[in-house]
């Protein structure tokens, strides 16, 4: 330290407390205002289990990061020099902030004085991403005494602690940084001797210079006997569970819902729809039985507990604002509110888990309701034969086909990634449960189409393969650039690329019904072949045309190396008339249900 000069002193205090802390992954872009932080986090590499990534385009980085912090579940830093270098950071940081996840940004600036006056590669940087940051520091300029090295140590613990924190999600860090940018010795400006030494090398044996404990919200016992009460007095209840990723929730759940006679409807992001549990009042076809208003009207809830964020499910949403007097519980954890739908009429602040065990010491043994369980079993069972039934008269190449498909061939351990726009909503409607373990994860905070392949090689960097991929054309389109980071890391991805050579959703929006420049406006067709984009990225490329062709190309994929693209080319107005049969199907079969035997 002694042959740097006083910023890397101050830096190099920020980035060690950040991995004392338990900053695990930095991904950085290169730039020359953040030199310092680039240094000193590949200083740490060397001599720590920090793991360092380098991304050349920093909105494929950012999006990155957040693939990393959602595998992990704890924060990943991010890093970038000033200007729009910065600003590139915003999608993937909104995305964190609503699907709360964490990460700690570490923008490099310009010094005070270089501001507002036109210098190059400067524009404002102060509370940039606005209030999809958790916490803003706007940090001081770098010295070398012990005071400002006990203040970046002590940012640097509270930054890690705010991102991880419930409702977890990222910080923002501001760094002004003067030249000299490289860590040469500075013979008019020499450091200062230390005389604190833990402000300047850390408290001893790694420990943290600041320890932030975390204590769970767990919900007051009285609270918790008045819910159980009111929960067991109700004879139609529902559990819905949209996306989290608490894997150890599923156990006391679905003690619970057994107890209750509540069926859960279980979205295809909320970790209950595969794994070794008990899955009898799992339901994981409602997504096509509440689109049939003979069921709606029969299968009026009482009260709707509801965990998690906003299920993928419009046809759901639907279904309860369909019913307006049902009382809705809706359980979120730190200081959410996660209700757009404006009609709940509990919020409870707690953690899920705690919540659902804690509601167990308040119930008898018993089993609950078995006629209004036994309503939606037959109904999601009808509904899931119907479906397979009738997708297998399809010729075609079916959009909705690939997740059965897929899910056959994933082996126990796998992890699927899943696009927005009509990915996840096939997810919801065709992934059936099993009871091997598969970890579905998605971008669900803003909902975009961007960033979703830097996502996933951000999941595969961090987790055991296999991890596959399902997106759109145009989604894939918006992130190419982040094919790099396969190549240069060597990471293992199977990408299953639905290519309807535009925006299937908008065929089954309101837009559709007006022709007039629906194609040029909404369409949007490309006409692109992704073949040598892949290629260029040293990807392997296979186009298929039928459900044998995909199967061995899925199957290829998952025992290679490296990143496998697999397109299966559809058409948007078929792909609508398929659905629009399935959901016909679906009705039949539910509507025979209501006839005698």
């Amino acid at each position: 330290m002694d042959a740097r000069n006083p910023t890397y002193a101050y830096v190099t205090a920020l980035t060690d407390e950040l991995v004392r802390a338990g900053l695990r992954h930095v991904v950085i872009c290169p730039g020359s205002r953040s030199t310092p932080l680039a240094y000193s986090f590949a200083a740490l590499a060397e001599r720590s289990d920090l793991r360092l990534w380098v991304q050349l385009d920093e909105r494929s980085a950012a999006f990155f990061a957040l693939g990393i912090a959602k595998a992990t579940g704890t924060p990943v830093a991010l890093v970038c020099t000033s200007g729009t270098a910065a600003a590139n950071f915003l999608p993937a940081i909104a995305e964190a902030r609503l699907s709360r996840v964490p990460l700690v940004v570490l923008t490099a600036d310009r010094p005070h004085e270089l501001r507002d006056v036109g210098a190059p590669q400067s524009m404002d940087q102060l509370r940039l991403y606005g209030t999809h940051a958790k916490w803003f520091v706007e940090m001081a300029l770098p010295e070398a005494s012990s005071s400002m090295l006990r203040y970046a140590r002590t940012v640097a613990a509270r930054a890690m602690a705010t991102a991880a924190a419930a409702p977890a999600g990222p910080v923002h860090l501001n760094l002004p940084l003067r030249e000299p940018l490289t860590p040469d010795a500075q013979p008019d400006a020499p450091l200062p001797q230390p005389r604190d030494a833990l402000a300047w090398q850390g408290r001893p044996e790694q420990q943290p210079f600041v320890a932030v404990h975390a204590t769970p919200q767990t919900p007051p016992p009285a609270l918790l006997a008045a819910l159980a009460t009111a929960l067991a007095g109700r004879e139609r209840g529902l559990i819905i569970v949209g996306p989290q990723d608490d894997a150890e929730l599923a156990a006391p759940l679905t003690e619970l819902a057994a107890r209750l006679g509540f069926p859960i409807l279980a979205d295809p992001l909320s970790r209950l729809r595969h794994g070794p549990f008990d899955h009898r009042l799992i339901i994981d076809s409602y997504d096509a039985v509440v689109r049939d208003p003979t069921f709606v009207q029969r299968a009026a809830p009482e009260v709707v507990l509801r965990l998690g964020a906003m299920p993928t499910s419009k046809p759901l949403l639907q279904y309860l604002a369909a019913h307006p007097t049902c009382e809705q519980i809706l359980v979120d954890h730190g200081d959410g509110w996660r209700d757009p739908a404006l009609a709940t009429t509990h919020l409870i602040h707690a953690e899920a888990r705690l919540l659902v065990t804690g509601l167990l010491d308040h119930l008898p043994r018993r089993e609950g309701n078995r006629a209004w369980a036994a309503l939606w079993q037959q109904a999601a069972a009808r509904a899931r034969t119907a479906l397979e039934a009738e997708m297998r008269r399809f010729d075609a190449l079916f959009e909705g086909r690939v997740f059965p498909e897929l899910a056959a061939l994933l082996p126990a351990g796998a992890t699927l990634v899943v696009g927005n726009s009509m990915p996840i909503r096939d997810c919801d409607t065709f992934l059936a449960g099993d009871q091997r373990p598969l970890r579905v994860l998605g971008n669900r905070g803003v909902n975009g189409i961007d960033g979703v392949v830097s996502t996933a090689l951000g999941i595969a960097a961090a987790s055991t393969p296999p991890v596959v991929l399902v997106l759109g054309d145009l989604s894939f389109y918006h992130d190419l650039n982040g094919l790099l980071a396969a190549k240069r890391y060597g990471l293992r991805l199977t990408v299953v690329l639905i290519n309807n050579n535009g925006g299937g959703i908008f065929s089954f929006l309101p837009q559709a019904n007006h022709p007039q420049h629906f194609e040029l406006l909404f369409g949007t067709p490309h006409g692109l072949d992704f073949e040598p984009v892949v290629r260029m990225y040293g990807g392997a490329f296979q186009r298929v045309h039928d459900w044998g062709a995909f199967r061995n190309a899925v199957t290829t994929a998952l025992a290679g190396d490296g990143l496998s693209v697999i397109e299966v080319p559809t058409e948007r107005a078929a792909n609508v008339q398929l659905h629009r049969r399935l959901w016909q199907a679906v009705s039949e079969a539910l509507q025979a249900e209501g006839e005698p035997a």
